[in-house]
């Protein structure tokens, strides 16, 4: 499966954005799929995941509550709306057709490039 990553931009604190994931050359509905972040000079963390199942999602703590992840079938595209962004949100954001969950957590894919991503950035 091929992704594409785009919604990103500049906002400032307290504001929105949706990212999009769109898949193509397979069904997504297919796959866990999971969104990650990797800010300047860290480590890649997870974010959030949605199961291929029942659809059970996943969240961060530190995004519970402001980040929503979701799918459009008919679009092939799976969604991250995140409100309420603080500057600790900046990061360029990827997704990948793989999920990780421990006691809960999304964790990001352990290796693997999974694109340009989009970046996000939150300042006043």
């Amino acid at each position: 499966v091929q992704l594409q990553a785009s919604g990103g931009g500049s906002v400032e604190p307290g504001g929105s954005l949706t990212l999009s994931c769109t898949g193509s050359g397979s069904n997504l509905d297919d796959y866990a799929m999971n969104w990650f972040r990797q800010a300047p000079g860290k480590e890649r963390e997870g974010v959030s995941c949605i199961s291929d199942g029942d659809g059970s999602t996943y969240y961060v703590e530190s995004v519970k509550g402001r980040f929503t992840i979701s799918r459009d079938s008919a679009k092939n595209t799976v969604y991250l709306r995140m409100n309420n962004l603080k500057p600790e949100d900046t990061a360029v954001y990827y997704c990948a057709p793989i999920c990780t969950v421990i006691h809960g957590v999304p964790w990001p894919p352990a290796f693997g490039s999974w694109g340009q991503g989009t970046l996000v950035t939150v300042s006043s």
